[in-house]
């Protein structure tokens, strides 16, 4: 069983990035991705959303199923992933101001960040158990946080280059790098059947 778990994170990590090799989330992962503490911020609140997300939306599938309403699965998603996201956001204001005001427009855009809902419709959609649920959940939080932190590393660094040229500058290298990073993570494919 702590095999296929960890068999499961690493998957999630390297093999099913979502930013990355599942391509969800870009919007967060490419705007907050310049600041090194941002990301790591986000990465961290969008894990916890993860995880929290799944151990609620998981209980009320097997509900849904019972009473055959599988068919309102994204909305009540939806609804329960919204919820989430303004308590972490009014703790987030009264616990740590800065990080609130760092991340901005980007916190409230984890109600709509698609990794977030993937992950709770990939845990269905796979026919996880809880417990399974509960750790592809952790592993894709603890995958995005990773390609957030590549990825804002690799833009602080790219700030202060003065030889790229002046039509790369900007929204161009960081979609250059950003595609550079996917195809490093495609790399991964194959390494879990």
């Amino acid at each position: 069983m702590a095999t296929s778990l960890i068999v499961i994170i690493i998957s999630m990590v390297l093999v099913n990035n979502y930013p990355l090799a599942q391509f969800l989330g870009i919007c967060p992962f490419l705007g907050v991705s310049n600041d090194v503490e941002s990301a790591k911020g986000m990465g961290i609140a969008v894990t916890f959303v993860m995880v929290v997300a799944t151990a609620v939306t998981w209980p009320i599938m097997q509900l849904l199923y019972k009473l055959d309403l599988a068919y309102l699965q994204t909305l009540i998603f939806i609804l329960v992933i919204a919820a989430l996201v303004q308590l972490i956001e009014m703790f987030m204001k009264k616990s740590m101001p800065a990080l609130y005001t760092a991340l901005g427009v980007y916190l409230p855009l984890i109600t709509t960040n698609c990794t977030v809902l993937g992950v709770c419709i990939s845990n269905i959609d796979d026919g996880y158990n809880y417990i399974q649920s509960l750790t592809q959940a952790f592993g894709a939080g603890i995958g995005y946080l990773f390609a957030m932190m590549i990825m804002s590393n690799v833009r602080t660094r790219l700030v202060d280059q003065e030889d790229i040229p002046a039509p790369f500058r900007g929204v161009p290298i960081v979609l250059i790098t950003a595609a550079i990073l996917s195809l490093g993570f495609m790399g991964f494919n194959g390494l879990f059947s």
